[in-house]
């Protein structure tokens, strides 16, 4: 007999209307709730972001002229909030910086997981089929979109205010729960209702917004189901935080390629001294060789039913790939309560060094050992991460070389090394 791993899970509410979902399992044609389902969205019209083909390009005209990604998204972020459409102030938790060797972010947040749903979330699954009746983003009022977000397919960017809804739209929708200022959700081709899985074109578009966004404080993340995903409707989540994350300042080291079949231009590297065991895809000829070779890596772990992360970073140049086994050891039973009393879920935020707190207890002795003590439990062994690698290569068209990968044994060091504290003021790190 099949085993079913479950955790009785209470997922972020991300949307004002994900409450109401159970009571909308049938159609419901001319809605009249203005919502993104095949009743009100293809007859309406919403504002466009049109990016520029070619996002290497300089723009012919003036950059003062510019549409800026970063600025229309965060003023109509502010405008949703000054709507009343948020659950709470996100921009009035507290945040802090860890004082340690990587600089560690922590939040308190204590309103994140109230006025939830229990549900029943298979976690042993990392692809499961798109279920219409369950919550899903085309129940989405369109007073929470921001805007459409498609290629324009010139040399230059522009945004419309109001414009026809193609067939299937990109859009960029504010998350009611966020985790930090700017907090949206891009959401690929929402009327086809794909799954959450990604696949190459996807995946380009999110580094398109990415590269687009100019910014290195905006980032993209996603998560595979069973790696904290809690919504069957694929989507990357993005916010704007003001410092670097700590993965973004740990060591690497360059994996040496004997071959690219894909003469994609990628490099790899695997983190170093980082409490969770991840790849980093870097360089590519183009934006869309580094989304085919990362797209590949994604699918061989779809496929194979491994759980995992994804941080776009550095304007989409910079991709982070963790595979994760957290949720599999909380199913069975292998994780400490004291780390399970904290009630954070480390899903891509968490793994990149970005912590929600819910406890003010756990937010005031928060320590870079804590934080390591939390995320070691998301890394796969070294043993099994270096199965997986072979896999990932395989599939991406890479061959290591048989150069030696590490030299003076510098990745035998997982744990946290204590140092003074960083020179950097803590307190609330938002945007204001």
């Amino acid at each position: 007999m099949e085993m079913k791993l479950t955790i009785r899970r209470v997922p972020t509410v991300v949307s004002n209307y994900q409450e109401d979902a159970a009571a909308a399992d049938k159609p419901r044609a001319g809605c009249g709730r203005n919502c993104l389902g095949d009743c009100c969205l293809p007859v309406s019209k919403l504002p466009l972001y049109a990016f520029k083909a070619n996002p290497g390009k300089l723009p012919l005209q003036d950059a003062g002229a510019a549409t800026s990604l970063v600025n229309l998204l965060l003023t109509e972020w502010e405008d949703r909030m000054a709507r009343g459409l948020f659950r709470y102030d996100v921009t009035a938790c507290e945040t802090k910086v860890i004082p340690g060797n990587l600089g560690f972010v922590a939040q308190l947040n204590e309103g994140r997981h109230l006025k939830k749903r229990p549900t029943e979330f298979r976690v042993d699954r990392v692809l499961q089929p798109f279920d219409p009746a369950k919550f899903n983003f085309t129940k989405v009022g369109q007073e929470e979109v921001l805007f459409q977000f498609e290629n324009g397919a010139g040399d230059d960017s522009y945004f419309l205010e109001s414009a026809p809804v193609i067939a299937a739209p990109n859009v960029v929708a504010i998350n009611v729960s966020p985790i930090e200022y700017g907090h949206v959700l891009l959401i690929p081709r929402v009327l086809d209702r794909l799954p959450q899985r990604i696949d190459p074109e996807s995946l380009l578009l999110a580094l398109q917004m990415a590269a687009e966004a100019a910014s290195p404080y905006f980032r993209l993340g996603y998560n595979s189901l069973g790696a904290f995903a809690t919504i069957n409707h694929l989507h990357f989540q993005a916010y704007y935080l003001s410092v670097p994350f700590p993965v973004e300042k740990a060591a690497t080291h360059k994996i040496p390629l004997a071959e690219d079949k894909m003469k994609s231009g990628v490099n790899v590297s695997k983190l170093v001294n980082y409490p969770v065991r991840g790849l980093v895809f870097e360089g590519g000829n183009t934006l869309n060789d580094l989304a085919n070779v990362v797209s590949s890596a994604c699918i061989w772990l779809q496929d194979n039913n491994v759980p995992y992360n994804v941080l776009i970073s550095d304007c989409g140049k910079r991709i982070f790939l963790f595979p994760q086994c957290y949720a599999e050891k909380q199913a069975l039973g292998e994780v400490s309560q004291e780390l399970l009393d904290t009630q954070v879920n480390p899903a891509v935020w968490e793994i990149s060094g970005h912590i929600v707190l819910k406890r003010r207890n756990d937010y005031e002795e928060a320590s870079e050992t804590s934080a390591w003590k939390l995320l070691a439990e998301v890394s796969l062994s070294e043993e099994r991460f270096e199965e997986v690698k072979a896999y990932i290569f395989n599939a991406a068209g890479l061959v290591q070389s048989d150069e030696e990968e590490v030299s003076e044994n510098e990745d035998a060091s997982y744990a946290p090394v204590p140092v003074a504290p960083l020179p950097v003021a803590e307190g609330c790190l938002v945007l204001q």
